[in-house]
């Protein structure tokens, strides 16, 4: 892999991993696309899956790094009661909505990403996913007076951490999913994108965790961390830019939503699809 190869797989993977298009889908439908000769299962790529992963999750922490604070200091017991009863809530909600995806990943990500891991099916998923999106915007419409992300209880922890785990099929995307689960259950845009975007932070360094140990078991050509760590750089910020953009886009545009993505995702979906099968 070369190095302008490197910086678009980490432009892709730190806007799509954030953006509810399904960075999975994207990594199986476009190299097929292109024609780019790269094996995600080499152990050339495995740095870059590694150091990508990380550097998403450090843009989480940087651009959340207050939230994380303030959990920090109220589970230590470090801040005023009131503060301290609210960030150990809140950090509880994060770990119940997480559980589901890590039950589910340990016993069936290898299965699941077997089955649906080809380029046509994850175009095919991606169209699905599309459905998936619009399909919320038109269901969350009964809903009167959406409500804030600090009203989640347990109950909607656990079901967004449910929703989660669709995204182990490539195409389905893993924050447009809990996006959907949370204004499923009432949560307002920019509500269900923050609780989003926190969930998943644990959930892509327990990713990046369980990669070093067949990183370390792994002869690695000269020069490919060198390459891999610019990749985690503009990975990073790549993350970090998107992240800004949607919590921005949630907050200004409650009524447009997930509709422009949705109607993205169906439209690569399909000509992904033709152009593949042709």
């Amino acid at each position: 892999m070369n190095t302008m190869h490197a910086v678009l797989i980490a432009v892709l993977q730190g806007a799509t991993e954030l953006f509810p298009v399904s960075s999975l889908g994207h990594a199986v439908v476009l190299p097929a696309l292109v024609d780019w000769a790269i094996n995600q299962r080499s152990p050339e790529f495995l740095p870059f899956l590694v150091l990508l992963h990380l550097g998403t999750a450090v843009a989480l922490l940087a651009y959340f790094w207050r939230d994380w604070l303030a959990l920090g200091l109220g589970v230590l017991g470090l801040s005023g009661a009131e503060r301290t009863q609210e960030s150990r809530r809140v950090f509880m909600l994060i770990v119940i909505a997480t559980i589901p995806a890590v039950i589910v990943g340990f016993t069936l990500e290898k299965l699941v990403r077997g089955l649906f891991g080809s380029p046509v099916v994850a175009a095919s998923f991606l169209i699905v996913n599309g459905v998936m999106l619009l399909l919320a915007e038109r269901l969350r419409t009964r809903v009167v007076d959406a409500r804030p992300m600090a009203t989640l209880g347990v109950m909607d922890a656990l079901v967004i951490g449910v929703w989660q785990c669709l995204a182990l099929i490539p195409g389905i995307s893993r924050s447009g999913a809990t996006i959907v689960g949370g204004l499923l259950r009432g949560v307002d845009h920019e509500g269900s994108a923050h609780f989003s975007f926190l969930i998943a932070t644990p959930i892509i360094i327990g990713a990046t965790v369980l990669e070093v140990p067949h990183l370390l078991h792994e002869s690695v050509p000269p020069g490919v961390f060198q390459t891999a760590a610019l990749a985690a750089v503009v990975a990073g910020i790549v993350a970090w830019l998107s992240t800004a953009f949607l919590m921005r886009y949630f907050r200004q545009h409650e009524q447009v939503g997930l509709n422009p993505f949705g109607i993205y995702c169906i439209a690569f979906g399909a000509v992904s699809l033709a152009v593949i099968l042709t």
